[in-house]
């Protein structure tokens, strides 16, 4: 039942994955106290919500480029040199907080560059996994990763939360600057990791044909259409502030009600990991894939119901929400092995780009979406007929795209070639 911790028996995914418990929560913190500093400075909410502008242009633009540079150049050296990015981005929001510079624009514009270097950082990270481990492994360290990614996005606004109260912005920034020194070491003692088949000139040219090689894997194609589906009409997170204050009977400024809602689903990520032992025994990947999928949007929708049913049905949303976060971690655990297992390694790299565009663009779209319906049906409508139409999508797409419902882990995406190792 419990998570497979095979994986950190290799000690390069030792170091990073133990890195990364120590980084995440630094990064968490800076994401409190970026929109904190932001309606400090200027008292309006309109800019706080352009930092969600400031913050996707670069995760688009770097992510799909990050990703073309991953195929062509040594991952570890591509690594080293976007954490020092992200060391120096940190480093420059701690200096204009503790300066008091007090101007919005030069933190929006750091703030963007620090994305970028994330864009660049994340595929290439995760391109790396299957370069450092048995490709049979791939399915626990996607979950071990993930698992730490969800406990940051808890424990990090927490503590964060408290500690500007206590020790003021500047200092958050520069504890997210501190740890990520512990990538930085964890990623300096990698192999290195030259590419492994012929390369291309990173660039548009290069972009575009990894599209025309993703549009070529249908398997593939499928898990981000499916990721798509779920996101866009399934995610309600912005629809958070009004159902906490409306439905549950919170204040009308947030309140434990609007923490615990955030909170629900990450927390349910968490137990998803910590008991995902079974994940890698799964074969059938695409037919759990779209399990998870329908199960999200079953627990979505039941969660706009839960809203329907006022203060009292407080509880069962929650639990809603936990359930959709469970099954939203064992999607993504799973839809990344397929990538990193499907494609070739000179490929990996602007695939996992693209899923990086996907996976941060996808609840975004979700959150405009879901915003638009909230206004004409009611926030609690819109979130049940979201996770309705999320079953009614996937349905469809397993149906028109059969062959990802059929697919085998163990076996390749033609159903006859095996799954070959890549460790080095």
């Amino acid at each position: 039942m419990f998570a497979d911790t095979t994986p950190l028996k290799t000690p390069a995914f030792r170091r990073l994955w133990t890195a990364s418990i120590i980084t995440v929560i630094g990064a968490q913190m800076t994401v409190v106290a970026v929109p904190a500093q932001i309606y400090q400075i200027t008292g309006s909410s309109a800019y706080v919500g352009l930092s969600g502008l400031f913050g996707l242009v670069p995760l688009i633009v770097f992510g799909l480029w990050g990703g073309a540079l991953a195929d062509a150049m040594n991952r570890r050296t591509l690594m080293m040199i976007t954490t020092v990015g992200l060391l120096a981005t940190g480093a420059a929001l701690w200096l204009q907080a503790a300066a008091g510079i007090g101007n919005v624009w030069l933190l929006l514009v750091i703030f963007a560059a620090q994305q970028a270097f994330f864009a660049i950082n994340s595929p290439t990270r995760a391109a790396i996994y299957p370069r450092i481990l048995p490709l049979d492994q791939l399915p626990a360290a996607n979950s071990l990763h993930m698992t730490v990614m969800q406990f940051g996005a808890i424990v990090g606004p927490t503590i964060g939360g408290v500690l500007i109260a206590t020790v003021g912005l500047s200092t958050l920034y520069l504890i997210d600057a501190i740890t990520l020194l512990a990538t930085f070491w964890a990623v300096i003692r990698l192999p290195s990791l030259p590419p492994t088949g012929p390369t291309m000139r990173p660039g548009l040219k290069s972009v575009i044909a990894g599209f025309g090689y993703l549009i070529g894997q249908k398997i593939l194609l499928a898990s981000f259409i499916v990721d798509i589906i779920a996101m866009v009409f399934g995610m309600p997170r912005a629809l958070f502030p009004q159902m906490a204050h409306e439905d549950f009977g919170g204040p009308v400024d947030g309140g434990n009600q609007l923490g615990l809602l955030f909170a629900a689903m990450s927390i349910g990520a968490v137990l998803g990991g910590v008991f995902s032992g079974w994940l890698p025994t799964v074969r059938r990947q695409g037919l759990v894939v779209v399990v998870a999928i329908a199960v999200w949007g079953a627990a979505m929708g039941g969660f706009g119901l839960a809203g329907l049913g006022g203060s009292n049905l407080f509880w069962l949303a929650l639990v809603l929400l936990a359930v959709g976060g469970m099954a939203d971690m064992v999607s993504a655990a799973l839809r990344s092995t397929m990538l990193q297992q499907i494609a070739t390694d000179e490929m990996r790299g602007r695939l996992q780009g693209v899923f990086v565009v996907v996976v941060a663009g996808g609840p975004r779209i979700g959150d405009v979406a879901h915003g638009g319906a909230a206004a004409v049906v009611g926030a609690s409508a819109a979130a049940a007929g979201g996770g309705m139409l999320v079953v009614l999508g996937v349905v469809v797409a397993a149906l028109a795209l059969p062959s990802f419902l059929r697919y085998r882990a163990d076996l390749g995406p033609d159903g006859r070639a095996p799954v070959r190792s890549e460790k080095v």
